[in-house]
């Protein structure tokens, strides 16, 4: 896609999953690429294989600005940011407690902020900067036991569009709700509950996912990273505030695996 050659990127939450393949697939787009990730093996595998790496808990906003000051001066620069990083709790409401709620909200939608906040001005003097943050169907319309990462995500929306407001006409601002992703870290969480919750094999649950889906398949992250492309390319330049499904039409139906 034009426009994706020669960008600057940072990836929060992109030593794995989602994050991940968007930065693999930014880079072999032709842009520079970091990831913002905790320290440890993952993000260790990202900088063997060649991305720019910053560790950082998108929590702190010190570490934050510290992550992003060095990515800057480590790509010359930043015109690109793809908000990925995330967690996910799921509980009963009598269950969830006060750290469950904090985490979940601190990481996902506090986090989200703190990215931005320390990239917009980068993003701003490019004169073409791109935010894209990573939502979630659970964004859309809140999930029973999701009660925190619904928020947070619903939240995430809330915020993207406010910075597209404040930011323009310098970069653009938008969101993508994917559903959730059985081979990542977080989808393979939310399988292995539908699973244990309604004492049915993990292929019997992707069965059934796959037949409510209309597109009838499953999703993945390189849908996701491939709609990251786009709304980054030249040819998005007159998209902004926009929360994007990525669901292979699964609003048009029932919640896919979650039985009847």
């Amino acid at each position: 896609m034009e426009g994706i050659k020669g960008r600057r990127a940072l990836v929060t939450g992109g030593a794995s999953g989602i994050g991940l393949a968007v930065a693999r697939r930014l880079a072999g787009g032709g842009a520079r690429v970091a990831v913002l990730d905790l320290p440890g093996e993952p993000l260790d595998r990202a900088a063997s294989s060649g991305l720019v790496t910053a560790a950082a808990d998108v929590r702190d906003p010190a570490q934050v600005r510290g992550a992003v000051a060095a990515v800057e001066e480590s790509l010359h620069g930043l015109d690109t940011l793809v908000i990925s990083a995330g967690v996910i709790h799921i509980k009963r409401l009598g269950e969830v407690t006060e750290a469950d709620w904090d985490l979940t909200l601190d990481v996902n939608l506090k986090g989200a902020f703190l990215v931005a906040q320390a990239a917009a001005p980068a993003l701003v003097d490019s004169r073409r900067g791109r935010i894209v943050a990573i939502s979630s169907d659970a964004g859309r319309a809140g999930v029973p036991l999701l009660h925190a990462y619904s928020a947070s995500k619903a939240g995430m929306i809330g915020l993207a569009q406010s910075l597209a407001g404040e930011l323009a006409p310098h970069v653009t601002v938008n969101c993508l709700c994917p559903v959730s992703t059985p081979d990542t870290g977080m989808g393979r969480q939310v399988l292995a509950w539908k699973r244990d919750s309604t004492a049915r094999t993990e292929e019997e649950v992707l069965d059934e996912i796959r037949r409510l889906f209309p597109l009838a398949r499953t999703g993945t992250p390189e849908d996701v990273a491939a709609a990251v492309m786009f709304l980054v390319s030249d040819a998005a330049g007159f998209i902004t505030g926009t929360a994007i499904d990525i669901d292979g039409g699964a609003a048009l139906n029932t919640m896919p695996g979650a039985g009847s």
